[in-house]
């Protein structure tokens, strides 16, 4: 595991495929609430890489007459769907949280849609290389979307930074904050899974300084990538 750069080979984490390697470099990103993930997501993409957000897939695949969500309306039932045809997340989120089996049978309804629209979207990706934000990437391991990634990129916080941001950012209270991280891996064992930690304890110029040489050495990896999978 480096801090800020990254000298190891692009096979770290490996490729989802041992027989047909990917020429492509898949820089997953994660980390806890108020960690930076968005910050950091929004500078990639101004280096023109390419983002792949899961929040945004997750959403998208229980669309308004989307086959997901068709089947969990069958799954559990018509209330699952308000008056507009639209999922009802809130009675969802409530019944999940009453129910914790019902999450485990949500899960793996949503998540094998969320790993196929991944994948679609990074086959159609032209950037150097990708990078996969996914808040519980490493939590949610039956997703499979840290298996399609070559590299684990975690940004780090201190607790009390990740709750100072956090309710800055959304307003929410500090116990709801906390139920959130409840459910979200230790920083120190989230940092074990990860490739290269971003320390993120600073201000938006320090974070980009610290970004900015694992940008390039990311490129570098991109490069041997694809030179191996020819």
């Amino acid at each position: 595991m480096s801090k800020y750069a990254t000298t190891a080979s692009p096979y770290s984490h490996q490729p989802q495929s041992p027989q047909k390697k990917s020429k492509t470099l898949v820089v997953g990103l994660t980390g806890g609430i108020g960690s930076g993930k968005s910050a950091a997501s929004d500078w990639f993409a101004e280096q023109g890489i390419d983002i792949i957000d899961a929040d945004v897939i997750a959403h998208q695949v229980v669309a308004k007459g989307s086959a997901t969500l068709r089947k969990i309306q069958k799954k559990f039932g018509d209330w699952v769907v308000n008056e507009k045809g639209d999922m009802d997340r809130a009675a969802v989120r409530t019944h999940v949280f009453t129910y914790p089996e019902a999450l485990i049978e949500l899960e793996a309804i949503t998540h094998p849609a969320i790993r196929e629209a991944a994948k679609l979207q990074l086959a159609a990706s032209t950037s150097p290389y990708i990078v996969l934000s996914a808040p519980l990437l490493i939590e949610a391991a039956e997703a499979g979307l840290a298996n399609l990634c070559q590299r684990i990129l975690v940004m780090d916080a201190a607790v009390d930074t990740q709750l100072a941001r956090a309710s800055q950012r959304d307003e929410q209270s500090v116990q709801k904050i906390k139920a959130i991280m409840v459910n979200q891996l230790s920083r120190e064992e989230r940092n074990k899974h990860a490739d290269d930690v971003v320390l993120n304890d600073g201000n938006l110029t320090d974070l980009y300084l610290k970004l900015e040489p694992l940008h390039q050495s990311y490129l570098t990896l991109a490069q041997q990538l694809k030179y191996a999978a020819d």
